[in-house]
């Protein structure tokens, strides 16, 4: 394959980054008392909401990307390197058990040894960034959102990169303006969270507006297709008794039955919440809610809107 064309410069001064500059106000974190640390780390921890919010309308525009993606069948794909990619697996892995829905996916240097353990060396392979990509095949139909706090990581830029050659929509999200990322992305999400409490230690708070800003964009995607009902996790799947107990009260809350109409509900939809809903709901057999949520490709307020339809 033709190697793309890079967008990064020959030489990356990660030290000047604002990410990397030192906190003046824990300049003698090692003099202080425990207390004294946790004060400091929460005090820190407490701005990170703030920086989320000055970007608040391109995480909007992220989760309509998104949620257009996944409702004409294609993938919401995040790629990131070291505890970037560790934060982009927490809320891909969470959106199956949470949304039963397998198209959030993620791709991390190192590979699946890198979740438990130390790969950092592979943030540098932008080989393996373009192969690691190339395997799942991006289109016009996929989102591809590459995280990384210094907005110059190698390998996720290259995933970038490819992904975007081919067609699919591409995102960053950094916390260094006028990074690398940002130039070879369709536009970036940005949170300047400033300097960290320990030196460059981007799993303090560049991770935790990672993490705020992903569970926006899935769970707003997810609002926006229809697979949450009101504020309820009506996709959720019970494999265990904690999500069966979940799921009825679920039912209960959204369809005013008791918990015993709310249980034989979901066992007659074979355990399939969204299924049962829409029966309690609507009054309909198990058979016309499974017909009327195919018809609104899973969005349950349409199928509760089409199953009551004389």
């Amino acid at each position: 394959m033709q190697l793309l064309k890079s967008t990064r410069k020959p030489k990356f001064a990660l030290y000047r980054l604002r990410t990397e500059q030192p906190n003046d106000a824990a300049r003698d974190l090692d003099c202080k008392s425990s207390l004294d640390i946790a004060r400091l780390i929460n005090a820190a921890d407490a701005t990170v909401a703030a920086a989320v919010a000055q970007v608040l309308p391109q995480i909007a525009r992220a989760i309509d990307l998104a949620a257009a993606a996944l409702k004409r069948g294609g993938r919401l794909i995040y790629v990131g390197a070291g505890t970037s990619g560790r934060i982009a697996a927490l809320d891909a892995a969470e959106c199956s058990p949470t949304f039963n829905i397998d198209r959030v996916q993620f791709i991390i240097a190192g590979g699946l040894r890198a979740l438990a353990s130390e790969s950092e060396i592979s943030e540098d392979d932008s080989k393996q960034g373009r192969d690691e990509m190339a395997r799942r095949k991006p289109g016009k139909n996929d989102v591809v959102i590459g995280i990384a706090s210094s907005g110059r990581t190698p390998f996720t830029l290259a995933a970038i990169e490819l992904a975007r050659h081919h067609g699919a929509r591409t995102i960053a999200i950094a916390c260094n303006r006028n990074s690398p990322l940002e130039r070879a992305a369709h536009f970036a999400i940005v949170t300047q969270v400033g300097p960290e409490v320990l030196t460059g230690s981007s799993r303090m708070k560049a991770a935790t507006a990672h993490k705020m800003v992903l569970n926006m964009i899935s769970t707003g995607a997810m609002s926006r297709i229809g697979y949450v009902y009101g504020n309820l996790m009506v996709n959720v799947v019970p494999k265990n008794e904690k999500l069966k107990q979940r799921a009825i009260g679920i039912l209960e809350s959204a369809s005013g039955a008791d918990a015993e109409a709310a249980r034989r509900a979901l066992i007659s939809s074979g355990s399939r919440t969204p299924v049962a809903l829409v029966m309690l709901v609507a009054g309909v057999t198990r058979a016309r809610a499974v017909a009327a949520l195919n018809k609104a490709s899973g969005n349950v307020r349409q199928a509760i809107a089409l199953a009551t339809q004389k």
